[in-house]
Parts: C-alpha cells; structure tokens; sequence
C-alpha cells in the first residue's frame, strides 16, 4: 500500500513539473492582437456611414441583405435595448482579453501553424447556434449571448440552457469551435465513441484553458462537478452492467451526451443527475489515458480512434 502511495505522489509531482515547464514556456510566446467592437462600431453608425462599415467587416453583410434593412435594424427599439445591455455589461473586456492573450499563447505552443486570429465582437440578436466562431483567421464573439444567466433577454430559454449564457463560458466556446475539424470524428456510432469524443475536446479545454475550473470548462455548476465525482463509479458501473458503452442506439445520445435538463439513466436519481454525464466520463477516460501514455502528443491524442484509448486507458473509477 505503501509503495503504491508512493508511486502515485511521484505521478502526480512528475506532471506539476510538466504542466510548469509547459506554462514557462507558452509565458514568452509573444502574443499581439486587438479586439474589434464591431458591436459597438455598427451600432453607432449612421446611414451615410454604411459603405465604410461594410468594406470594413464585408463578411456580416450578404450582398443580398439591401441597405433599407440594415437602417431599420438600426432604428429598432428592441435591438437598440439589446445593444444597449451589451454595453452595460461590457463596456471592457478586462479578463476577457487577458484570457484570450492566454488561449492563444497556448493554442500556437500545441499549434505552432495556428496564428493569432482577427478577433470581433458583435451582436446577434442571441441566435446561440452561433454565439462564436474560431477559425483559422477569425474569432468571432457574441457578446449578447452571454448577459448571464438571470437576464431578463433569456426568459424563454430552459433552464438548463441558460448557464451557457455566463461570460465564463466565452473562452470554453471558444475552444469548443476551436476543435471543430481538429478532432477525428467517431469510426461509428457507439455511446463509447460518442463519449470519447467530447471527452477529448473537453481535454483540449485542460490544455489551452489551463486556469479555468473545470465547471466552467464543461458548462456545469460546482455542485454538479461534486456530482459526478462522488457518482463516477456507480454511473460508469450502470453503463457496463446495461451494456451500453458498445450500443450503437442513436438514444445513448440523447441520453447521456446531449443537452438536456438531467442524464437518463431510467432510475429514481435521475432528476438529480446534470446532463452530458457521458462527456463527462469521456473526460476522464482520456485524462486516464494521457496520464498513463505521456509519450502520446496532444494531436496524436485527437487523431487516436475511441477503442484504442480506451483499451489503453487503464480507466477504473472506485467506489466511494
């Protein structure tokens, strides 16, 4: 027992002083970027002042949308509160932009290729589907999607969908679309791979947003964290027992990966379980996996197939 203690003291000393040499380093990446407010700078302008906007940020006007729109949005009242509340809310960007200037440092020390994108911020009239982008050239943020939770603007939304609307959750959005085409995607359709899958992106929020909890990272509440922790192995259990991680049934999905007020797992608990618990115990398969494979890089990791991390993950929660 001793020696296993042992052991595992000398694991977790060798990875602090990994993680620190990786932060040395990514600390002298010299990163230099500036957000553009196109919220601010669309919402301010005049009519006479539109071709200049558009030459400026030609990508947010269509050629099909006709001047005559864009000057009625301006003129509208519950557009115009909506900008309104956005300032009030971010009249800087503070942590934010120190944030960022940290993402980036981390994405081209994992990313060398990858360089340091145009960064915008805008409103879209909270359409959440697309409240940012991260491409190769652009950040893109929607600063009218994430007023908090409590906002009046997000009355109709469920519950369980308005955590989403926290400023906290702009760099782990980010880093969610970020990985969008970095990530291979599942060989088939089992709840396993499905599992693995988010777990490797939220895997990619412990390596490019290092400081953040991981509540934050996965868009959950401390208490649900807590949860999951102290239910790992009962939930993982039930998964194996029911014969589920190898089950192609497109109702695993619904049931344990996608968005959804609470996991179902068919018993009694289950209102007090937080959705995703399937990408939560994909995050830890690949934490398994990558402490007991630190030869594997981090774009081996993401090319990897599910059943191989898997079978060599030495995953075994215990039981509280």
């Amino acid at each position: 027992m001793k020696q296993l203690l042992f052991v595992l003291v000398a694991i977790t000393l060798f990875s602090c002083k990994d993680d620190s040499k990786v932060e040395e380093a990514v600390a002298k990446i010299p990163i230099e970027f500036k957000v553009e407010r196109f919220d601010r700078v669309f919402w301010t302008s005049k009519p006479e002042d539109l071709q200049k906007v558009k030459a400026q940020y030609p990508y947010f006007f269509p050629s099909h949308i006709p001047d005559s729109t864009l000057i009625n949005k301006l003129k509208d009242p519950l557009l115009r509160e909506l900008y309104g509340e956005v300032q009030m809310q971010y009249p800087e960007l503070g942590k934010i932009e120190t944030d960022l200037e940290k993402l980036f440092a981390h994405v081209q020390y994992y990313f060398p290729k990858n360089k340091t994108p145009r960064v915008i911020t805008l409103i879209n009239e909270v359409d959440t589907e697309g409240r940012v982008f991260y491409t190769d050239t652009l950040a893109l943020i929607s600063l009218d999607c994430y007023l908090g939770k409590d906002h009046r603007f997000y009355v109709d939304f469920p519950e369980f969908k308005k955590p989403e609307m926290e400023r906290n959750q702009i760099l782990p959005n980010l880093v969610t679309s970020f990985c969008y085409g970095k990530i291979a995607s599942p060989t088939d359709r089992t709840l396993l791979s499905a599992m693995i899958y988010y777990g490797k992106e939220l895997y990619m929020k412990d390596k490019l947003i290092p400081d953040y909890s991981d509540a934050d990272k996965i868009g959950y509440t401390d208490m649900q964290i807590k949860f999951c922790q102290e239910n790992e192995y009962f939930m993982w259990s039930n998964l194996v027992e029911n014969k589920l991680l190898f089950d192609s049934n497109p109702k695993n999905e619904l049931r344990f990966i996608k968005p959804a007020p609470f996991s179902r797992f068919y018993i009694e608990i289950d209102n007090q379980t937080p959705g995703r618990v399937g990408q939560w115990l994909g995050w830890q398969i690949v934490r398994s996996y990558m402490e007991n494979n630190d030869d594997v890089t981090l774009e081996q990791l993401l090319a990897m197939d599910a059943k191989t991390i898997f079978d060599n993950s030495k995953y075994k929660p215990k039981k509280q």
